[in-house]
């Protein structure tokens, strides 16, 4: 079945919801009505990663798909068929402008007590790409002009697919002019809302934190948010960073998915670094540094009750490693960050961070067991095993996610694909919830 969606804003906006409409998000563990996935027809390397998720998925819970254009629909409906996934039982839609991190730029859905579901609309600003194109020309201000120019209207596109979505499903929309992105949400259902400075901040330089709070509070129906210094190392904001010495990576810089979840509405898992592994490379003791004092701070919380939370350390898997070679030009190179390439073009980083022609550098992906997602009946679980890390620590991790979500299937998927793009599981899907 597919949907063509062709809305335009001023539609989306004529369902905005007065202030006092008591919608709130529900917490990810809570029934859901369905699982959203994007698609974009260049990201081959994703596909298998798609469909072992949407067969995992399928007995649990209804898919959508969503993609730009009715030609990728096809495309889609065409490679799913011949992975033995019946497309027929699954919903498509054609949202202009849409990408395949869903759960970034999508709807973040809320619900209320009325029955009714509704959207918190944030804006869009692709990871920041304003403030990382300083970064990335060092304030040069024509070239920041040339590339805003270029990317734009793509942007612009991309920033409507949550209120398509919400159109697609009938939902009144919350708008907000606060700049966020899905993966960087994280609700205990209760009233209490994770958030991470090294992100919020970059998305919003123009706004105090009380402004934001204030927002959040708002459109997320909660009254109590904690607040995180920094993400993990090797989730770096954008494409290509220089994380410390020879080592180097990409991706949001700092969603919460990457490093603290709620596993129910008064325990919080941390991803964690252990003590005895902190001084193995570069990498750990910068998420050693950063995850303690990160600790700190749930430790010194409380929730929207007052009472303190449990907090479960969830270790991060090895350290995988790819061997790069820096050239000044090379057709190989992968602009995005999204394959693991021999080598990297010099142009791609940062003027002020750029290694030399024939460096070596050493590419990490943003790996982590905490990009998992709660649906229904179901945990799906990045897996690391296959790519070197640690079967011991990973048996640990599954005999957590076990005891933290009792009745559900705990699955493993081989997410290193999308981790090599600075994503994962939780990254490519979006929750729907069942309406009350």
């Amino acid at each position: 079945m597919r949907v063509s969606l062709f809305f335009v804003l001023a539609i989306a906006t004529a369902c905005t919801v007065r202030d006092n409409d008591k919608f709130y998000m529900p917490a990810e563990w809570e029934p859901h009505d369905a699982i959203w996935l994007g698609w974009e027809d260049d990201r081959l390397e994703y596909r298998p990663t798609v469909v072992n998720m949407i067969k995992a998925l399928k007995p649990h819970v209804k898919i959508k798909i969503a993609a730009s254009g009715d030609s990728l629909l096809l495309i889609a409906k065409k490679y799913l068929h011949e992975q033995g996934i019946d497309s027929s039982q699954l919903l498509f839609y054609n949202m202009k402008g849409d990408r395949y991190w869903i759960r970034d730029h999508g709807a973040a859905f809320l619900v209320n007590d009325k029955g009714q579901l509704g959207v918190a609309d944030f804006g869009w600003n692709s990871y920041g790409y304003p403030g990382w194109l300083e970064i990335l020309h060092n304030n040069n201000k024509d070239s920041i002009s040339k590339y805003l120019k270029l990317r734009g209207p793509k942007i612009k596109l991309t920033g409507m697919v949550d209120s398509l979505m919400a159109m697609a499903e009938g939902a009144t929309i919350l708008k907000t002019e606060i700049t966020h992105e899905g993966g960087a949400i994280e609700v205990n259902g209760k009233g209490t809302l994770i958030l991470c400075e090294a992100t919020v901040l970059q998305r919003n330089p123009n706004l105090s934190k009380e402004e934001i709070e204030s927002e959040f509070k708002r459109v997320l129906g909660v009254t109590n948010i904690i607040w995180m210094k920094k993400g993990l190392a090797d989730d770096p904001l954008h494409f290509y960073r220089i994380i410390a010495g020879n080592y180097v990576g990409g991706g949001t810089g700092g969603h919460t998915d990457e490093f603290v979840r709620f596993a129910n509405a008064n325990t919080i898992l941390l991803a964690w670094i252990d003590e005895s592994e902190k001084d193995l490379n570069p990498i750990n003791q910068l998420n050693y540094e950063r995850m303690n004092e990160n600790l700190k701070i749930l430790e010194a919380s409380k929730d929207q009750d007052g009472i303190p939370f449990k907090i479960i350390k969830i270790p991060l898997p090895d350290l995988i490693v790819k061997q790069v070679t820096v050239k000044e030009d090379s057709d190989d190179s992968d602009p995005n960050g999204e394959r693991p390439t021999p080598y990297l073009k010099r142009s791609y980083f940062p003027i002020v961070e750029a290694p030399q022609e024939g460096d070596s550098l050493r590419r990490v992906p943003a790996s982590s067991y905490m990009n998992y997602l709660v649906t229904n009946g179901i945990v799906l679980l990045p897996t690391y095993a296959a790519a070197g890390s640690s079967v011991e620590k990973e048996n640990e991790v599954m005999r957590i996610f076990k005891e933290q979500f009792p009745g559900r299937e705990i699955v493993f998927i081989d997410a290193m694909p999308l981790n090599w793009s600075g994503g994962g599981i939780h990254c490519s899907t979006q929750q729907q919830p069942a309406k009350k």
